[in-house]
């Protein structure tokens, strides 16, 4: 066990080696946050312009989860936490917080960003791992860029459907899991943009048939196999422009009129082709009743059955 500020790093899982890294960049905003105050984040991001440095530490991340009506007597469970984006808006919703990770350097990252959340334990370790020995159940578990990458790390041919049933055997009786991901069938991948994860035009469209180990859905196949997995009373939300930087949280009971989709140029960390005018095709869909199906991301709430 350690101490950063007032919050536990837990390391009785980890190997000595992080199995997952975005390369260099993690040392320089592990230097950020170490050496800088939050309010000084805005300025930085700025002044880097990096795609990294930009959606590691911008708070708009957090527009994701911070206006869900969190019971405040909760528990949580973070799997994934990375490094910290939203792991500080669920330590001030909730009683406590305990994220999972597989890197040392990004959980130090986390800690350092968030040293003044007394209800933060980070475990460093492979999920896997760690939730065999886990005795504890949680009201909530958040799996936000998550899920796709459930193929990675956990053994056997039905990875996500076991990755979903794990889950859930870490719920409260009503427990809910909460995940952001992007549409496999989201319309900027029709557009020109590159497959978020493998950084090649169509592969999700084309049912990623040059790719293993990472995968996102469309929404009738999420919706399937969080069925199939013991979930019930799902509810699906679209953030918009997608869930990584999101402004505008639309609902089923609340979805976006002709016109309002026009925040379509962004592609920070590749480049892009721009087949057509996104926000008149976006027009053309939501007429047709279609904006659910090509979201660019979904955020779900699952609720544990039984």
């Amino acid at each position: 066990m350690e101490h950063i500020g007032k919050v536990t790093m837990n390391y009785d899982y980890y190997s000595g080696k992080d199995l997952y890294s975005d390369g260099d960049i993690e040392d320089t905003l592990l230097e950020i946050v170490k050496n800088h105050d939050k309010s000084e984040f805005p300025e930085i991001i700025a002044e880097k312009k990096s795609w990294p440095v930009l959606y590691h530490l911008s708070d708009v991340i957090s527009n994701i989860l911070n206006w869900y009506p969190f019971k405040k007597d909760a528990n949580v469970l973070e799997v994934g936490a990375g490094c910290g984006a939203i792991t500080g808006t669920l330590a001030d919703k909730t009683a406590r917080v305990t994220a999972v990770d597989l890197s040392k350097r990004r959980s130090l990252i986390n800690a350092y960003r968030n040293k003044d959340k007394e209800n933060l334990e980070l475990i460093v370790g492979n999920f896997y791992d760690i939730s065999s020995a886990m005795k504890e159940r949680y009201d909530y578990v958040t799996l936000i860029g998550v899920l796709e990458y459930g193929e990675c790390y956990i053994p056997g041919e039905n990875a996500y459907q076991a990755f979903r049933e794990k889950i859930k055997g870490l719920l409260k009786p009503d427990g809910k899991v909460l995940i952001a991901i992007e549409n496999q069938l989201g319309l900027k991948y029709f557009a020109g943009c590159k497959e978020d994860h493998v950084g090649r035009y169509f592969e999700g469209i084309e049912g990623y048939t040059n790719t293993s180990g990472v995968r996102t859905f469309s929404k009738k196949a999420l919706a399937d196999l969080l069925t199939q997995s013991g979930y019930e009373g799902l509810e699906f939300y679209y953030p918009y422009p997608d869930y990584k930087l999101p402004d505008t949280i639309y609902t089923d009971d609340f979805l976006p009129a002709k016109g309002e989709l026009c925040r379509n140029s962004r592609n920070f960390d590749a480049d892009r082709m721009a087949l057509f005018n996104e926000t008149k095709a976006w027009n053309t869909i939501i007429e047709a009743g279609l904006f659910p199906e090509f979201s660019n991301s979904f955020f779900v709430v699952a609720t544990k059955k039984g």
